[in-house]
């Protein structure tokens, strides 16, 4: 073990973080060769279970160089759990891997303290996961994250593409900022073309960049996931990597476009100021960050004013953002930033 320690892995240092895991869990199975989840599976007619992968992308990069490392994990936590809900599936259970150079346990508990967080508001269970030490993979204090989430519906009641019909209102629930999505060419930006540092603000936003780029990205599952048991939605896009219009095309038949109306939502002042100061087209913006839109309902006109008042009394913010028309799969956003 000693030779190993000189190599750059100290197991023991690992096994600690185990334990200060079991502590922020109460679960005293983690640690085992792999994680068991009793499945009941009575209340469903034909059960699906649904798994989503997923990373924080280089958003850890400004986590290291803040020193703030909990809020990346509620990140990689909501990129999964997201994902499963849009498909209408209850996520069950979370995974992550942890790849670093040396493991420092203030800071890897602060990470799975933020993985804790994220798998608490998405009512699920932290049922494993694996933390690997390798000190000629990464620079000393920079790591990686991944995650592994599954879910469970039935097949029936899974959210479809078919589902999407002419005329569905399209309700847009607010982003928690940036989210985890454009960071390579947010971080380009701010600190290579602009040589901003972290304790700076933006002339559109109140916090300095330390904290308005660490803003965690929001979990729905305990707002939306209650609307899907009532059948009361068609589809959900989650807004990710490629911003609205990839993310929103995934849930379009080949004969229908979402038009959305950029007048009827707030976006956010940091997006603004990103557009400014990389001098962005309109494309880069729209095909990039979720201009202030973490997912986006698909919801039969007759139920949208209900599922905005359920959505608001479980502390969401919501907007009637557009329709859905005829077309050809186009996802068309009217207005200007």
């Amino acid at each position: 073990m000693d030779a190993y320690k000189k190599a750059g892995v100290d197991i023991t240092a690992g096994y600690c973080l185990v334990d200060t895991l079991k502590q922020l869990t109460h679960n005293e199975q983690l640690g085992s060769f792999g994680g068991v989840f009793p499945l009941e599976l009575g209340r469903f007619e034909e059960p699906v279970l649904v798994a989503g992968t997923d990373g924080v992308g280089t958003k850890l990069l400004v986590a290291n160089q803040a020193g703030c490392n909990a809020q990346v994990g509620i990140d990689l936590v909501a990129m999964c759990v997201n994902d499963i809900l849009a498909q209408g599936a209850q996520p069950l259970f979370f995974l992550d891997y942890l790849g670093i150079g040396h493991l420092e346990q203030d800071q890897a508990a602060e990470i799975l303290s933020g993985i804790v967080d994220g798998v608490d508001q998405a009512g699920a269970i932290l049922l494993g996961g694996e933390t690997a030490e390798m000190p000629d993979m990464y620079e000393h204090g920079r790591y990686d994250l991944a995650g592994f989430a599954v879910g469970i519906a039935d097949k029936k009641n899974l959210l479809t593409v078919q589902n999407t019909k002419e005329g569905d209102v399209l309700l847009g629930l607010a982003a928690n900022g940036l989210h985890s999505n454009g960071f390579s060419l947010v971080r380009d930006i701010l600190f290579k073309q602009n040589d901003f540092s972290l304790d700076q603000t933006l002339p559109g936003c109140t916090a300095d960049l330390r904290h308005e780029l660490l803003k965690p990205t929001r979990i729905y599952v305990k707002a939306v996931y209650p609307l899907v048991q009532a059948e009361m939605l068609h589809t959900i896009a989650h807004i990710t990597g490629g911003g609205l219009i990839e993310n929103v095309a995934r849930i379009l038949p080949n004969d229908l476009d979402a038009e959305f109306n950029l007048a009827n939502w707030p976006v956010p002042p940091i997006m603004q100021d990103l557009q400014q100061l990389g001098k962005l087209s309109f494309a880069d913006m729209t095909q990039t960050f979720n201009l202030g839109l973490g997912l986006v309902l698909v919801v039969d006109p007759s139920k949208a004013a209900e599922v905005k008042v359920e959505l608001e009394q479980a502390g969401q913010k919501v907007y009637h953002v557009g329709q859905v028309v005829p077309g050809s799969k186009q996802v068309k956003i009217r207005g200007e930033l």
